[in-house]
């Protein structure tokens, strides 16, 4: 079948043939595909089926159609908190398997469970059956308040040029989505610039590498004025949780 490269800011080698997606394979997918599994086994339908390797060895997905990215709304955005919520009380129950291997490009806080650790805009589609949670080489062990800030940032679009009570609005609806428990409310102010300031750190430690040399150039200088904003207003934040 036709091989139709994927439109927007993918992986290099990603493809559509038909009804599925082709991902280059990594020491990580199987992993990644035991993760898609169990999240399959347990109803959550936020996630593309895992559908096995192709004759190239390629991972082979569901294709998921739909619109891709925000801008989110404040009801998106109660919606999107609740989806997150209800990943990772599937993935509570998620046993890896035997010498699983993880991507971790950005170190997290810490470990308490499986995370997506890049659940953004551009990996979440408006589907028909709702909200599908896409590109899932980044899970690894992590924690839901290093998950939850770098959701809540991208998605509510919390930026440096955006008015502190639009941003605590938005904010304030993906919580409530989520419905977070008294120790996430408490570590998200300050996680919020911290996960922020991880991502320039990280491109700025591989600005000489592919994709990250053209990812650092045109999006270094939003990380970082995004941390400083995030960081200074972390009072608003937390007044926006109570």
């Amino acid at each position: 079948m036709t091989e139709e490269p994927l439109v927007g800011n993918v992986t290099s080698g990603v493809v559509r043939v038909g009804a599925t997606v082709r991902r280059p394979a990594g020491p990580w997918t199987e992993a990644v595909d035991a993760v898609l599994a169990h999240l399959r086994s347990v109803g959550f339908r936020a996630a593309p089926r895992p559908l096995g390797r192709d004759e190239r060895g390629r991972q082979v997905l569901e294709f998921v159609p739909g619109e891709v990215g925000g801008p989110f709304s404040p009801g998106d955005l109660r919606d999107l908190g609740r989806t997150l919520a209800e990943l990772h009380h599937a993935l509570a129950g998620f046993v890896p398997p035997p010498g699983a291997a993880w991507q971790r490009l950005i170190p997290p806080d810490r470990e308490e469970l499986l995370c997506h650790n890049d659940v953004a805009p551009w990996n979440i589609v408006r589907a028909e059956r709702g909200w599908v949670l896409i590109d899932w080489d980044c899970a690894a062990p992590a924690s839901t308040v290093w998950d939850l800030a770098y959701t809540a940032q991208t998605a509510a679009d919390l930026r440096a040029d955006r008015l502190v009570a639009e941003s605590t609005a938005r904010l304030r609806a993906f919580t409530d989505g989520y419905g977070l428990d008294e120790r996430q409310r408490a570590e998200l102010p300050a996680a919020l610039g911290r996960r922020a300031r991880a991502m320039h750190s990280f491109l700025r430690a591989n600005a000489a590498a592919q994709p990250w040399s053209r990812i650092w150039r045109e999006d270094g200088p939003y990380w970082l004025a995004t941390a400083d904003y995030l960081d200074a207003h972390q009072d608003a934040w937390r007044t926006a949780l109570d």
